[in-house]
């Protein structure tokens, strides 16, 4: 997969919401759910877009958030909107993040060349930016597609 390409494809996720991520249930590819809306003047439909990192060998996730927001954020009624948003403190029942910055590809890397040397295909590793979480994986592949109706919970048409 061309460099280029794969940042093309992860532009389009800027300023949208990611609802999900994690490895698939067959647990080698990682999934980044996201919500992608447009100005309601554009006539274009929200839809919930499955970014699928194929072949992902390693995938970090950490905290976004200050340490001192953490610690004004560990009720548990801030898991739910109703009962958080009053609250000061990180509301995590808004149940999703926002994509900014956003993702960015990063250039080839230690890890990259190691992978691609021993699978014999070619790695990427990308950073994924949400106002709440950084996620970094390492993949060879992406695809993208729209998701159905039902795919998971959190998706309610």
């Amino acid at each position: 997969m061309d460099a280029a390409v794969l940042a093309q494809m992860l532009d389009e996720t800027f300023d949208h919401a990611v609802v999900h991520h994690g490895y698939t249930d067959y647990m080698r590819d990682y999934e980044v759910i996201v919500y992608v809306t447009a100005d309601p003047r554009t006539g274009v439909e929200p839809a919930y877009l499955r970014y699928l990192f194929r072949y992902c060998v390693e995938a970090r996730c950490e905290s976004s958030l200050a340490p001192e927001i953490w610690r004004r954020s560990l009720d548990d009624r801030l898991i739910d909107f109703e009962t958080g948003v009053d609250l000061d403190g990180y509301v995590w029942g808004v149940k999703s993040h926002d994509l900014y910055p956003g993702a960015t590809v990063l250039p080839e890397s230690q890890a990259t060349r190691r992978w691609a040397q021993a699978v014999g295909i070619d790695f990427h590793e990308v950073r994924l930016e949400t106002n709440a979480h950084h996620l970094t994986l390492l993949f060879s592949e992406l695809q993208v597609s729209e998701v159905p109706t039902g795919y998971a919970p959190f998706i309610t048409g």
